[in-house]
């Protein structure tokens, strides 16, 4: 049961006040939760800070930068009724005039606001337009009572469409009240004494004094990196700790489903798909528990090689899981598998949520008896009513996008279960210790014959018709193409074109030959969408990242990625894979807008080099820094909300050496710290290893 202490923690956002269903829903939006709780916006960190202590006048203000000044308020200039003009404000000071410009507000209020006459303080951003200095909107117009009450030093959050930087500002002050005191839970080897108190960090990051307490690096921010990265590296070692103690069982096959498997197949195994493969039944075959990392490129053959390693088990007359994070994928797992798995007369199900009522109870007792031999699916697989006969093997395809607890649940499903989890983003070593502890790892470098480089080019956006051109090339000679958007829908703040937008002005082309899947479509539009596209019935297939994975076409031969100086080194990589799968040419365009950083000249640059995922995923995480290789987000550390790599992963062996000590020192959480490191396990929602600490 999670503490007393924390429960205002875990409460719904809407029990803070001035929080009702309205803003509840962007709130949900920024926060990427359906419910968001207090404890998601505690979590939310800024992505900089406004140093409001220095005071410009107008002439020095730079443009661009966040600036507060004081002026006299001159004169206002209404526009006319009916018309889109703005409203414009005349101020100055001793150096010079400024222009404040309000679009779509009542002039009643901004008379009120800014008097004639009175001395005003205005935070926003200075820009130049027909060589006079305006501000658009400022953030804050503040009295002389008003800028008394102003923070020293402002942090910035990113935001979302319908909520004003004052909704965020005002919840998180009410928020941190809510902030318990909580026992420390840190050892003394973390802290040094020298990092402040959870609560006191959270108050310190949300509302700094000085620019040291607002940073990445401050003390407040490293404690609560430190909190997150030793609750997961606790939960880490406690689980190989667990797994060590338990021992394991052997799986020794004979070989006869194996040899029926490769049979099957159009193709001889590579040279590393034969040694990941004696790597894994080697482990199988110990009386030790297995738990393996297996990386692969894109298009390495992960999946045959976790089938063979499933018949290795089924061979011994147990059964084997496969759980990937979304039903495309897991479909995608069942397509290689089903012909495979038929030639080798073994039985495969799969098990979605959208398998329900007399099917889902037929498959479940088919597989608690024992009659389906390999189970592939979603988190459907952790429901309480799967039930396994003798799960051997659990596999876990892209784990990052699940969590430590997850791997947890589904390993209770048997007794001393091995497990192999797969990874088709190649990850640095120093990522492989953040994200899964010391786990022995096997790599696949090779791709399977036949398959070739994709040919890969950078091209700015003012040459879209272009590429639209070359599109109705290649479907007029009989191939397919992908072409990826950073967006679902078009925002007001951003001048990204969405999916939505660009299938919009596509279809307009191709007509019934294009469609579009995106993340916010039901699973079953999903499908239908990706099935059409995978018989060829549609050409063009607009999308999000969600065919970052999973996806294969083989007829697919051009990617078109908009945008592609907004995504990661190996997102980009991931997705160029969803190309040259078959045997012919395929290219890659890297649609841009200028003018580029130079990180993302390297990036683009490196992708149209190398092939390689594994130089690019260093590449990645030595370019973007706080950026996660395995692109799932956008910053931070992978399935981290506070710690970010190129500031705390330093921080991460120290983690791992204090979590391993721990564990060594009180091994079932039973001594006198363990009700504070137990808080802290339940803050960083790693109820599962608590719910395993509990039952022993």
């Amino acid at each position: 049961m999670r503490p007393d202490t924390l429960q205002p923690l875990f409460a719904p956002l809407t029990s803070l006040p001035g929080i009702g269903p309205k803003l509840e829903r962007p709130f949900a939006r920024l926060l990427g939760r359906e419910t968001p709780r207090v404890l998601d916006l505690l979590f939310h960190m800024p992505s900089g800070f406004v140093d409001r202590r220095t005071r410009p006048t107008i002439a020095e203000a730079m443009p661009d930068t966040d600036v507060t000044l004081e002026v006299q308020v001159l004169s206002h200039s209404s526009p006319p009724p009916g018309s889109r003009a703005p409203h414009r404000t005349y101020v100055a000071d001793s150096s010079g005039e400024l222009v404040v410009i309000h679009f779509r507000m009542d002039d009643a209020r901004l008379n009120h606001m800014l008097p004639i006459g009175e001395t005003r303080w205005l935070c926003g951003k200075i820009s130049i337009y027909d060589g006079m200095r305006q501000m658009t909107h400022p953030d804050r117009i503040l009295d002389a009572n008003g800028i008394a009450r102003l923070p020293p030093v402002e942090q910035l959050y990113p935001m979302v469409e319908g909520l004003a930087p004052g909704h965020l500002r005002r919840t998180l002050s009410a928020a941190l009240e809510r902030l318990p005191d909580l026992p420390e839970w840190l050892p003394t080897s973390l802290t040094s004494g020298l990092l402040p108190p959870f609560r006191e960090a959270l108050i310190r990051l949300h509302h700094p004094q000085n620019p040291a307490d607002a940073i990445a690096t401050g003390a407040p921010w490293r404690r609560l990196a430190l909190d997150e990265l030793f609750a997961h590296q606790f939960t880490l070692a406690f689980m190989r700790a667990r797994e060590e103690r338990s021992g394991g069982r052997t799986s020794i096959g004979n070989g006869r489903i194996s040899e029926r498997i490769l049979k099957a197949l159009p193709f001889n195994l590579t040279n590393a798909q034969q040694q990941a493969l004696r790597d894994i039944r080697q482990d199988l075959a110990s009386e030790n528990r297995m738990l393996r990392l297996l990386q692969g490129d894109v298009g390495s053959g992960k999946t045959v090689v976790a089938l063979l390693a499933a018949a290795t088990v089924m061979e011994a007359g147990r059964q084997a899981a496969l759980m990937a994070p979304t039903e495309i994928l897991a479909r995608q797992h069942l397509e290689t598998i089903a012909p495979l798995a038929e030639a080798a007369g073994i039985e495969v199900a799969l098990l979605t949520g959208r398998e329900k009522g007399k099917a889902r109870k037929t498959l479940l007792e088919k597989l608690e008896a024992g009659k389906i031999q390999i189970l592939l699916g979603t988190h459907a697989l952790i429901q309480d009513d799967v039930i396994f006969q003798d799960l051997a093997l659990a596999i876990i395809d892209e784990q990052h996008r699940f969590g430590v607890e997850q791997r947890l649940t589904l390993a209770r499903k048997g007794r001393a279960v091995d497990m192999l989890v797969m990874t088709a983003t190649p990850i640095p070593r120093t990522l492989v210790l953040t994200l899964f502890g010391d786990m022995d790892s096997c790599e696949l470098r090779e791709k399977p014959p036949g398959r070739q480089d994709v040919d890969t080019r950078a091209l700015p956006l003012e040459r879209l018709d272009e590429v639209v051109a070359a599109i109705q090339r290649a479907i007029s000679a009989g191939a397919q193409a992908y072409w990826i958007c950073p967006l679902v829908e078009e925002s007001e703040t951003t001048d990204l074109t969405s999916a939505t937008e660009r299938f919009e002005s596509l279809q307009k082309i191709f007509g019934d030959k294009v469609d579009v899947v995106h993340g916010r479509m039901s699973a079953a539009a999903k499908d239908t969408a990706m099935t059409r596209f995978a018989s060829g019935d549609t050409r063009l297939l607009i999308a999000t990242t969600v065919v970052e994975v999973g996806v294969n076409v083989p007829n697919a031969t051009l990617m078109v990625i908009e945008h592609a100086e907004r995504f990661g080194l190996a997102q980009l990589h991931q997705l160029r894979g969803r190309v040259g799968r078959g045997d012919k040419a395929s290219t890659c365009l890297l649609l841009y807008r200028g003018p580029l950083s130079e990180t993302a000249k390297a990036r683009l640059s490196i992708l149209r080099e190398s092939q390689d995922g594994f130089r690019l995923a260093e590449e990645d995480l030595r370019l973007r820094g706080e950026g996660d290789v395995l692109g799932t987000r956008q910053s931070g550390l992978p399935g981290f909300r506070v710690a970010r790599s190129e500031f705390h992963g330093a921080e991460v062996e120290e983690a791992r050496n204090a979590a391993a000590t721990a564990i060594r020192r009180d091994p079932e959480l039973i001594g006198p710290d363990a009700e504070a490191l137990r808080t802290l396990l339940y803050l960083h929602e790693r109820d599962g290893a608590v719910r395993l600490l509990s039952a022993g």
